[in-house]
């Protein structure tokens, strides 16, 4: 048997069918029973059966295998489950003939508190405390509900049976085809699914009410939710019903189930999950409240159901052929849901955000630390760690800058052929790039690997002489070192208008190119208004160094408006990450960050916040004595805007006003503006007195709790009681995240070592601690030794998900000494897990580079004299 330990895979020699499946939850005893029978087709001689099983008991006595041919029924001399490895091994007295039969098991488990396999989720109904029993499998977890071939191309098709008390809702992938009642139990029948990968199957079991709608062509669409809040799913019904319709035409396939049901579960990991035909979410993924959720819950919404719905297509009907190719489901549906989300809401302009998610996927794949798109998996426990920037921000961006170089037509045309190939089937990497080759004429396969077999991405550097500009492509890497690698990169440029364009694939290390057809004269000699900017509108997944000339040329055209928002965006970005690189100096971007005072563009002045709040942590290690000078700076930077959005939601303003009136407004209290802090102090107390006031709508809550929390402290403590009087009443899930998320920013380290506590006590569900966490300066070092203090709690809740990587990143990096490197490194030296390597690795990578731009930060000459006089400037 010792031969089938330490694989990454399962023998081929049995290949599952069809999964015959009962379960029998005990939501009082929080256990389960449950019988399967597997058609199998065992395809090469053997005396084993091997399939994946964890946490479960067999009953030994249970176990056959009976041919269908002969009728012979076989009985396992031995029956083991190695728990390391997640296998069941059966062993036979004889060799299993070749050919169709039916292997049958008996199996009991736990419903856990883990948020992972079939487990419990806690919820109120009438003011009693009850248990639902639910499903999460993605990516390795089914085997701890079933016995089974828990591989994602081990598809097959599933009978499922449910017996539950009859007062509850019980919902699986298909169709409920009968319900016999027996007394306070029924048995529920379901319609056998089409074939689908393991991870895919899900169970809830609870007390539930529904909207419901239908599709053009029939499709019957519910969102579930607890009792009394089903007003709250029609936001996320009308996005379904409509994405569906659209996605039918865009994949040129109709979605390939009778129904679609979408399901909030109040103890959910992710934010959502894409079952066949039963889709589980977070609450504040799914529902939405008129009256109480923010502008950006309800993008998060429309961008989270749009993003589940392109799995049923891309992921359930074609699925990656193993882990490796995890970034063909995740990368293609966050691309596709942002498609999705700009043809229901083209006023939301959702394609500029999408640069938050190139902006993410540059963050993590500037570090050495980093993977490839292609990551090998040798062993379940690595899995969770690859659903991360790379796989969905970098995975989109490629797409995008592909899609963006082949031109949107033939690329859905590619696509919608793919799908029809590959359809109940699997599919890698290759798969995808043949069919849009075939579709496109363009050496897609060539290129394509460039970016998803090597780690890392080039920055382009370009200087310009006389009539030519000279291009070189290196390896972009945060720490500034030099880094290896060559790849093939969409060049795109702009000369001065966007009606002057070159597009070119740089496919060496460097190359020069003659401009004089669009300059006519040398670029030295051009006016300030002779612009050149590369990677037009941010479609490429690279940066760009400028040099002394043209990034002066571009710094004005920044000030005058003269470039596109995401243009704007991509130039102070990519300054951003090479003063982080020490390959341009703090005091250059400072500079250039004065060019965006006038700015009104909510994802520019967004991403101009996040680098002020950088900036601001990096200085105070450095250059304490300029740190009221630059917070002076940062407010002045906001000031115009903050003015024009005002407190108050103005009649018919956009969507995006009201989510940037929220940013703004937390970014003056951060910096501790007065007047912002004393007008959030007085709208908190009239919402104190009363909830239902419009002096605090939605939009402003976050920042409003955030500016409380500023003035709070162990001393000074009424703020932070009422917050969490209002976090107790609450019923709401995107309220209580939006107090958890404001708690940590106290700059008392007593205070936040009390949040920290509180994160830890039941009433914080155990999804939502993450949130709580502080990401201050103030609170790093007490963090650190809470965390330290509490390594084995955490560990026990949280070690066998990928929630436990989220505690170490938001606890190790934002520091920025070496010594400190040191002490995390040797705390984990001997606490080490494999699920946390990969972030811990990367957290301490983050630390150096932190170090190290402190250090540069410091010897820097100029940068005191520019901060204080953008600091007082008058405009």
């Amino acid at each position: 048997m010792d031969q089938f330990k330490g694989q990454a895979r399962l023998p081929k020699f049995a290949v599952p069918k069809r999964y015959d499946l009962t379960l029998k939850p005990d939501l009082t005893a929080c256990r389960f029973a449950g019988s399967v029978a597997v058609e199998l087709n065992i395809v090469a001689a053997t005396s084993f059966i091997v399939l994946n099983a964890a946490e479960l008991s067999i009953a030994n006595g249970s176990v056959s295998f009976t041919n269908r041919d002969s009728s012979k029924v076989l009985k396992p001399s031995s029956v083991a489950l190695f728990e390391d490895d997640e296998i069941l091994v059966l062993e036979f007295p004889e060799t299993v003939p070749i050919g169709l039969g039916v292997l049958a098991i008996q199996f009991e488990g736990t419903l856990n508190d883990r948020m992972k396999g079939f487990y419990r989720s806690t919820y109120e109904h009438n003011g009693e405390k009850k248990n639902m029993a639910v499903t999460q499998f993605e990516p390795a977890d089914a085997r701890r509900c079933f016995p089974c071939w828990d591989e994602p191309a081990f598809k097959a098709t599933f009978k499922i049976t449910l017996d539950v008390p009859s007062e509850l809702i019980a919902l699986s992938n298909m169709p409920i085809v009968e319900e016999k009642i027996d007394g306070n139990f029924k048995t529920v029948s379901y319609q056998e699914s089409p074939i689908m990968s393991t991870y895919l199957v899900a169970v809830v079991v609870g007390l539930f009410d529904y909207v419901e709608d239908h599709t053009s062509d029939g499709v019957k669409v519910r969102v579930y939710s607890q009792i009394g809040k089903t007003n709250q799913g029609k936001f996320a019904l009308h996005v379904a019903v409509k994405t569906l319709e659209l996605f039918k035409d865009y994949f040129a396939t109709p979605y390939s189930l009778p129904k679609l049901d979408m399901i909030a579960i109040p103890d959910f990991a992710a934010g959502a999950m894409e079952n066949y035909g039963l889709v589980t979410y977070r609450e504040t993924a799914l529902l939405y409240d008129d009256q109480h959720s923010a502008a950006a819950n309800k993008q998060r919404v429309a961008t989270v159901v749009a993003h589940e719905l392109a799995h049923q297509w891309f992921g359930n009907l074609v699925t990656m052929e193993w882990w490796t190719h995890l970034w063909l489901n995740e990368g293609f549906a966050t691309w596709v849901s942002y498609l999705a989300t700009d043809s229901l809401f083209p006023e939301w302009k959702i394609w500029t955000q999408f640069l938050d998610e190139i902006t993410a996927g540059l963050k993590l794949d500037g570090l050495a630390e980093s993977h490839p798109i292609e990551v090998e998996i040798n062993h379940a426990g690595e899995i969770d760690e690859i659903f991360d920037a790379i796989s969905y921000r970098k995975g989109a961006s490629v797409i995008r800058m592909l899609q963006s170089y082949l031109g949107a037509e033939p690329f859905q045309r590619s696509l919608a052929s793919y799908i029809k190939k590959y359809a109940c089937s699997n599919a890698k990497t290759e798969d995808l790039w043949a069919a849009l080759e075939e579709g496109s004429g363009e050496p897609v396969n060539k290129i394509m690997t460039t970016w998803t077999k090597q780690q890392g991405y080039p920055v382009v550097s370009v200087k310009a002489t006389d009539q030519k500009l000279e291009f070189n492509q290196s390896r972009f890497l945060s720490s500034g070192a030099e880094g290896e690698g060559q790849w093939i990169v969409p060049v795109t440029l702009s000369f001065g208008s966007y009606d002057v364009r070159k597009n070119f694939l740089l496919q060496t290390k460097s190359e020069t190119l003659d401009v004089k057809e669009f300059l006519g004269t040398s670029i030295e000699d051009k006016g300030v208004d002779s612009w050149i900017k590369l990677n037009v509108d941010q479609t490429g997944f690279y940066r760009v160094k400028y040099d002394e000339l043209l990034a002066t040329k571009l710094r004005h055209a920044v000030e005058k408006q003269l470039l596109t928002a995401t243009d704007r965006f991509g130039i102070l970005d990519d300054l951003y990450a090479l003063t982080v690189a020490r390959q341009e100096s703090l005091t250059s971007l400072i500079n250039l960050m004065g060019a965006y005072r006038d700015e009104v563009d909510y994802v520019v002045l967004s991403n101009l916040i996040t680098i002020s709040y950088k900036i601001e942590s990096i200085s105070a290690d450095a250059v304490p004595d300029l740190l009221e000078h630059l917070k002076q700076f940062f407010i002045n930077l906001f000031q115009y805007t903050a003015e024009r959005l005002g407190w108050d939601p103005k009649p018919g303003e956009s969507h995006l006003d009201a989510m940037l009136r929220g940013e703004i407004l937390t970014a003056l209290a951060l910096f501790g503006h007065d007047l912002t802090l004393d007008e959030a102090s007085r709208r908190f107390q009239a919402f104190l007195e009363d909830r239902n006031t419009p002096l605090l709508p939605p939009d402003i809550r976050k920042a409003t709790y955030v500016a409380v929390m500023q003035r709070a402290s162990k001393s000074n403590r009424l703020g932070y009681d009422s917050l969490l009087k209002i976090y107790r009443e609450t019923d709401l899930s995107q309220e209580k995240t939006r107090i958890l998320g404001s708690l940590a920013s106290s700059p008392d380290p007593d205070l936040i070592l009390e949040v920290l506590n509180f994160l830890l006590t039941s009433e914080v569900r155990n999804q939502d601690v993450v949130f709580g966490l502080p990401s201050s300066r103030e609170g790093r070092d007490v963090a650190w030794a809470w965390l330290k203090e509490h390594w084995e709690t955490l560990l026990k809740a949280y070690g066998s998900g990928f929630l436990i990587t989220r505690f170490v990143g938001a606890t190790v990096s934002p520091f920025a000494s070496f010594e400190k490197a040191k002490e995390v490194e040797e705390f984990f030296a001997t606490r080490g897990k494999p699920s946390i390597t990969r972030t811990l690795k990367q957290s301490l990578e983050r630390v150096s580079i932190n170090a190290n731009l402190v250090e540069s930060v410091k010897n820097e000459k100029n940068l005191a004299d520019t901060v204080k006089e953008l600091a007082y400037k008058k405009y």
